[in-house]
């Protein structure tokens, strides 16, 4: 690594800690029936919330929430699932593209929905225009609004006290999406067009290639699609490969703009959780628990893509390892993109991650594998990572024998349960698909590689999909029905299972009372409770991920070390 690599790191790093906070309070002010933002909103969340039939203060209990918002989300699927299907008689389809295959439609609806945004297809070839904008666009939306929504909904589980209720999912979610979601979005948009990525009605673009070969580019509402595909972690692009296509992202300002999209509002949430909760201390503190292992994450991958591969080296090739890489980006910023991109459930992609070094997309595997815990996708990171905080309280209140609290709420025998189900049922969803993968015929014909990096195309894709993620290790036939429906069901156990966790244990906190602390308290704002909380991250994760990793990734590094390809 050179300086100037460093010089980059502590450039993005930098930034995002300079706009998580205004973000965060921009996030509480969405969610908030009160302030500037909601005088002016008002007037269009009434008529939305008229036309949903929903009576002005009502709220539900944590199971009508989380009912509600499967049955929100179930709607959803089967509205884009239909749109996909009769793509071929819909309008805005110059190309006159046929409907998508049965399990592709299904694997891509459910992708959409869980905000994982699976890419299955080729975004330009199979999808029209209508299909891109108001199919996938408006899913970018609604599944990034139902993940913030969802930690509101925790947020007032410890703010509240002695209530059956934690809030309404349709007034979060038309809040979120009018007040936060839709303005950042055009306001990236707007930068992304001046930076050359196309926002137009047209079809196609007549060119004439290099070689002589005329060329029909595909064109579209690009611009718009990548807004909100980074914004809202969602992370599916207009094209096949996604941001590596120059036309959605041509420059070296539009690769910062989208790598910094990203991150902004998963590095916002524990700033705007700790103001929703009423402890802005604690917000910081989950904050620095994001940011210290995802720096420690990004130096590991930039070092491993710039070291390069050293089987390259001994045959004269010295420098990084730019296979599968843009040479507009270099490795560095290949790497940056890829360490962020796998910290939050993004997906989106300015390199193809299968040709990384063993390292290098180990540690892209390892984010995902976590729940995305470390930043997340928009509210799903914090709460992800709430539930690890509430794992580490207790921990903590059986070494000293006192009875576990965090942020006023004791944390008792009801909230453990939920926790580990979550995390017990987030690695159910990754590894036994996988070992399935590895072992059925149908499975392995989707797997290019001999060797552990065979295993790990296998291990990327179903950390991928049930960390709701969405990238892949490109050599992995994704379409086959056999992964388009398993890798369906994984996105659907790592949405959905945490989501009724999490809002379960809100539900239970706000019926509880508030404890005001005493000097037995343990403070979970100070920096002790930020190290044991990062280790309990480490350690759940080390003892339920390692040994498949050992397998795939580290074998495939130490056989690299030694020269031996397979």
């Amino acid at each position: 690594m050179t300086s100037t690599d460093f010089g980059r790191i502590a450039l993005y790093l930098a930034i995002l800690a300079l706009i998580a906070v205004p973000l965060g309070r921009w996030t509480v002010a969405a969610a908030s029936s009160s302030g500037r933002l909601g005088r002016v909103f008002a007037p269009v969340e009434a008529g939305i919330l008229s036309l949903s039939g929903v009576r002005a203060g009502r709220e539900s209990s944590w199971l009508g929430y989380a009912l509600g918002l499967i049955a929100f989300n179930y709607a959803g699927f089967l509205l884009l699932y239909g749109v996909l299907r009769l793509q071929g008689v819909l309008p805005w389809n110059p190309a006159g593209i046929p409907p998508l295959d049965p399990a592709v439609a299904f694997n891509t609806a459910i992708s959409f929905v869980t905000n994982t945004n699976w890419q299955a297809y080729s975004g330009e070839a199979q999808l029209s225009s209508f299909s891109q904008a108001f199919g996938l666009g408006v899913q970018n939306f609604l599944s990034a609004a139902t993940g913030i929504a969802v930690m509101v909904a925790l947020a007032r589980g410890f703010a509240r006290a002695e209530t059956p209720t934690i809030g309404c999912l349709t007034t979060d979610v038309t809040r979120i999406t009018l007040r936060l979601l839709l303005p950042l979005a055009v306001a990236v948009t707007i930068l992304l067009v001046l930076q050359g990525v196309p926002q137009v009605m047209t079809g196609t673009l007549a060119s004439m290639g290099l070689d002589g070969h005329a060329q029909a580019i595909p064109l579209g509402p690009v611009a718009s699609q990548v807004a909100i595909k980074q914004l809202g972690t969602n992370g599916g692009g207009f094209y096949g490969v996604n941001s590596a296509h120059p036309l959605e992202n041509p420059t070296a300002w539009s690769n910062l703009i989208e790598v910094v999209a990203i991150l902004a509002l998963p590095a916002a949430m524990p700033f705007a959780f700790g103001r929703l909760a009423g402890d802005p201390r604690q917000g910081r503190a989950l904050f620095l628990a994001m940011l210290i292992p995802f720096a420690v994450f990004v130096g590991l991958t930039v070092w491993a893509e710039t070291t390069g591969n050293p089987i390259h080296h001994a045959l004269g090739l010295a420098g990084p390892n730019m296979e599968g890489k843009e040479v507009r980006f270099g490795a560095a910023d290949s790497a940056i993109w890829a360490a962020a991109t796998t910290a939050a459930s993004n997906g989106s992609v300015n390199a193809m991650h299968d040709s990384f070094t063993p390292l290098g997309g180990m540690v892209a595997m390892i984010g995902m594998m976590l729940g995305e815990v470390i930043f997340g996708g928009v509210g799903s990171g914090l709460y992800g990572l709430v539930i690890f905080a509430v794992i580490a309280v207790f921990a903590a209140g059986l070494m000293v024998g006192r009875t576990p609290e965090y942020m006023g709420k004791k944390i008792e025998a009801r909230e453990m349960t939920l926790a580990m189900l979550a995390l017990i049922g987030l690695a159910v969803a990754m590894l036994v698909p996988a070992a399935l993968s590895a072992v059925l015929p149908a499975g392995r014909a989707a797997v290019q590689d001999a060797g552990p990096h065979g295993l790990s195309e296998i291990l990327y894709a179903y950390a991928s999909a049930a960390g709701n993620n969405g990238s892949a290790f490109a050599g992995f036939g994704a379409a086959q029905t056999f992964h388009a429906i398993a890798v369906g069901i994984a996105m659907m156990i790592g949405r959905y299972l945490p989501v009724v966790v999490v809002l379960a244990i809100a539900g239970s906190l706000a019926a509880k009372k508030k404890i005001p602390a005493t000097a037995g308290t343990l403070p979970t704002h100070g920096p002790l409770f930020i190290g044991l909380l990062i280790g309990t991250v480490a350690i759940i994760g080390g003892l339920t991920y390692f040994p498949a990793l050992a397998l795939g990734p580290v074998a495939e590094h130490l056989s690299m070390l030694l020269g031996r390809t397979f």
